[in-house]
């Protein structure tokens, strides 16, 4: 019940309606999601940017794409090589996260960097992150698996499920966040936040995620074909961090996606966590939330997260409450930018069907926070 390293995200624009005529109330503003763009190849990850325009990572494409507010795509960067994921925007310049030799699929030696894209087109790539998790494994030192499971029990256990494991050498640098000169990186592999300075590419370990534990039930072992010895034991998860980013409190908020099974056949097994930025010590935020790929935060210190087996994005406040503001399917990664909430729907294609991710926005003015 290692965990398999697959994610979603989001993204999108909003119009406005002049009038050549006498002055007009403005027309309230919509609480229903808007499509801006179709046909994205797993857009697992979004960023907003000052212009009204947005990025969206297209992961299976090994691409970023802008999307403008009429729709129109333009593709920035594009590299078959690369697993192009999370990323962000400042003063014109680009960041965002690529990686390679994540997973036991992928058969390349494990790579993984910072790269900016600034206005003018000038591209650096910086921070090393597979050679800080060479060097360091973040979470060699902790244990995943069954706690006191009996010898005879574990004989019993298929042999794709381990009893018991220490965190291995793995980097899938995956969401990624700004402040000051630090990037914050959520390495979905190594299961830790990194810092990465952007003036020297100095990359280090801020935190690991602690494990995600579950009490496997009679119904959990019939469905993954477990003894039934196990039932009653917990089983400790890997914690797989999808996204990270600054609240308005200065901490950091990290959606973490358990590992093992990715549908929801276990239940809502994720959370978000808050990470203190100058030691580095974890908090539980919210609990029990499904499948949370993506996540942003608005003013007041709410929480939208994007929910990619669940029913959309939800909100969730300081009280761990949860709410579906924005509705949709495979909702893989949401932003915000002042009122608008963008998100990234339809992230994994449907089986033998063509990817047809989309962009949807949203504008939360109106829409009531009860």
């Amino acid at each position: 019940m290692r965990k398999h390293v697959s994610l979603a995200a989001a993204a999108v624009t909003a119009a406005v309606v002049l009038s050549s005529g006498p002055a007009v109330a403005a027309p309230p503003p919509t609480t229903e999601p808007v499509t801006v763009a179709g046909g994205l190849v797993g857009p697992l990850h979004v960023s907003a940017g000052r212009d009204g325009s947005v990025i969206v990572s297209e992961e299976f494409a090994s691409r970023l794409t802008r999307v403008a507010s009429d729709g129109t795509k333009t593709v920035l960067y594009s590299d078959a090589e690369w697993d192009v994921a999370g990323s962000a925007q400042r003063r014109g310049t680009i960041y965002f996260v690529e990686s390679q030799g994540a997973g036991p699929m992928d058969p390349r030696q494990l790579a993984g960097h910072v790269r900016t894209i600034a206005a003018d087109g000038t591209q650096k790539t910086f921070g090393d992150l597979a050679a800080l998790e060479n060097e360091k494994n973040a979470d060699g030192h902790v244990t995943y698996g069954f706690e006191d499971l009996p010898d005879g029990c574990a004989a019993q256990l298929p042999p794709d499920v381990p009893a018991s494991y220490t965190g291995a050498v793995d980097s899938h640098p995956y969401g990624i966040a700004l402040s000051g000169n630090t990037v914050y990186v959520a390495d979905a592999g190594a299961n830790s936040i990194v810092t990465v300075d952007a003036y020297s590419g100095d990359t280090e370990t801020l935190a690991v995620l602690p494990p995600r534990p579950f009490v496997i039930t009679a119904d959990v072992a019939s469905t993954l074909n477990l003894p039934g010895c196990v039932v009653g034991l917990t089983y400790n998860f890997e914690p797989v961090p999808t996204d990270v980013a600054v609240g308005p409190d200065g901490w950091l908020y990290v959606s973490v996606l358990p590992g093992g099974p990715e549908n929801p056949a276990l239940g809502a097994r994720g959370a978000v966590y808050r990470v203190n930025p100058d030691n580095g010590r974890v908090r539980l935020f919210a609990d029990e939330v499904l499948s949370p790929t993506g996540l942003a935060l608005d003013d007041d210190g709410d929480v939208y997260v994007a929910s990619l087996f669940g029913e959309g994005v939800l909100r969730i406040d300081g009280k761990d409450s949860q709410r579906t503001v924005l509705a949709g399917k495979l909702t893989a990664d949401v932003a915000l930018k002042g009122s608008t909430l963008y998100a990234t729907t339809d992230a994994l294609p449907a089986e033998n069907q063509a990817p047809d991710g989309k962009l949807v926005s949203m504008d939360l003015r109106g829409h009531s926070r009860r």
